[in-house]
């Protein structure tokens, strides 16, 4: 007969089912089909350095909910990460940037593509939903994004991302937070 505390179980489990987010982020739909996407997880010292930076983001310009985010993924085994890169779809009437079409947007390539944003949020949706059928913690924080993408964890054509920690603890982390 055997006995395995879930101490020895949850952090496997929390792995596991970030690595059904990543495939979750990666097959939803995107707009015509173009992927822009990079999807990561990170673990223990990388976890340890998106929290270092997320409080150095909030002492340097006066953001504490930095420092507070910072505090929440440090107990946390798992964080996924989400980002995508700017790239126009190619369409030659949209307007939804700004822009009249993707060949104006393309002289401005700092304005982000409605549509990479878009599929951004239906990949973030797609993934937090699998934390919900495993009845996981968890929290969408744009502040890990932004540590991650100072820290160069993405590509540098990365321009928008967002961290998701999960958490298996018998109170969520994410919920009472000042």
């Amino acid at each position: 007969m055997s006995i395995t505390d879930e101490n020895k179980l949850i952090p496997g489990t929390l792995r596991e089912i970030a690595a059904k987010m990543v495939v979750a982020a990666r097959t939803a739909p995107k707009a015509r089909g173009i992927d822009t996407f990079e999807i990561k997880i990170a673990e223990g010292s990388s976890i340890k350095a998106l929290a270092e930076r997320m409080t150095h983001i909030s002492d340097e310009n006066d953001i504490p909910f930095f420092a507070r985010d910072a505090g929440n993924i440090l107990d946390c085994p798992v964080v996924v990460l989400i980002g995508t890169r700017i790239r126009s779809i190619g369409l030659k009437k949209c307007g939804m940037c700004g822009f009249s079409g993707c060949d104006e947007k393309n002289e401005n390539p700092d304005v982000p593509c409605v549509f990479n944003t878009g599929d951004l949020g239906i990949a973030v949706g797609s993934a937090v939903a699998v934390c919900m059928d495993h009845r996981t913690d968890n929290r969408i924080m744009y502040t890990i994004g932004q540590a991650a993408m100072e820290l160069g964890f993405f590509d540098s054509e990365v321009r928008v991302a967002y961290g998701i920690p999960l958490s298996a603890t018998s109170k969520s982390p994410f919920f009472d937070r000042k």
